[in-house]
């Protein structure tokens, strides 16, 4: 089949879905790579299934161990909850139109997935200040790390960054949902991306425009601050150490915590720019570079912290090994 046959089946497929529900918008996938979509959706189904058993591990090993009952893992069971959240309202749909094509989804459930999304990737990032702050007390202040961060402390400022993620990425969906929309509400991509989103409509979207690149600059320019802050301490702190053994120590507890950070706040920020500002950019490549934004940290995440983490990793391995001998003992008696 000729290139000019391929697109005017794509044209006559959206004529199709989008003339028998005007009230329907067409995630389209990612334009460009239709042939390859079998090959695409492997790595997406991988990434997504080891994150999934990864972070589910992390959450059934700290629920049962009281051992673990403790801040940083509480920040950790927190981190692993809304990295399953956020992944899971992108790739089922992602695999949906990989595999069987299924690309309707209504304007309320788009409205609905750009909420929990975005709002899952606020609240992440409030997690990674609170996880800043927990360093700094732990490393600068640590006598008194179990009074000032007790569980029910950190749990409170939980909340108060699932309420500003709420309060912030609530005018998302309602300014869009002001909006009108254009005939075809075709979105060249696997979720409904806010811009994405806005470019389908007729009307002016310069309020949507700048209120999110406002909004992802202030809020994540603001947490980013403190974190630096929390880390300029932290260094300074560990510069005192005279001890080779202590200073090691020192920056190994914040070494995961700064691999998740880098690799979660560079992902994002620049999937927000290029969608703005990259036109020179082939759009399929802006839109795999979005999708790894949740697929990449949820699965690296828990491997991280199991690693870097020994008290953690040794919680894990016993959980493993208990579950292999279960099995095994279980395929013995059949």
């Amino acid at each position: 089949m000729s290139k000019r046959d391929r697109h005017l089946n794509h044209l006559v497929e959206v004529f199709n879905l989008t003339s028998s529900d005007p009230s329907t918008f067409i995630l389209m996938g990612i334009p460009g790579l239709e042939p390859a979509r079998v090959w695409i959706s492997i790595p997406f189904a991988m990434f997504y299934i080891i994150g999934l058993v990864g972070n589910f591990m992390l959450l059934l090993v700290v629920g049962k161990e009281q051992t673990l009952h403790k801040p940083m893992y509480l920040l950790l069971c927190m981190l692993a909850l809304i990295e399953i959240g956020t992944s899971t309202s992108v790739v089922p749909k992602a695999l949906y139109i990989f595999w069987f094509n299924l690309k309707g989804i209504t304007v309320g459930g788009c409205l609905t997935q750009m909420f929990f999304l975005y709002a899952g990737s606020m609240m992440h990032s409030a997690i990674l200040v609170t996880m800043a702050f927990d360093r700094y007390i732990a490393i600068c202040n640590p006598l008194r790390y179990t009074t000032i961060l007790t569980n029910t402390r950190i749990a409170k400022l939980g909340l108060v960054g699932l309420l500003r993620s709420l309060l912030f990425i609530m005018p998302l969906p309602l300014l869009l949902s002001r909006l009108p929309f254009c005939a075809d509400h075709v979105i060249p991509h696997t979720y409904c991306d806010h811009m994405a989103v806005a470019k389908t409509s007729c009307g002016d979207i310069t309020v949507n425009r700048t209120y999110g690149l406002v909004m992802a600059f202030v809020v994540m320019g603001l947490d980013l601050m403190l974190i630096a802050l929390s880390y300029s301490l932290i260094i300074r702190a560990v510069l005192r150490i005279s001890s080779k053994t202590a200073y090691q120590k020192a920056l190994n507890t914040c070494t995961a915590h700064l691999s998740v950070m880098l690799m979660s706040y560079t992902a994002g920020l620049f999937s927000t720019l290029i969608h703005r500002f990259g036109q020179g950019i082939a759009p399929h490549v802006h839109i795999i570079l979005a999708n790894l934004y949740f697929l990449i940290p949820p699965m690296l995440n828990p491997i991280i912290y199991g690693v870097k983490n020994k008290e953690l990793r040794d919680k894990v391995s016993k959980y493993t090994s208990r579950m292999c001998s279960h099995w095994a003992t279980d395929f013995k008696s059949v």
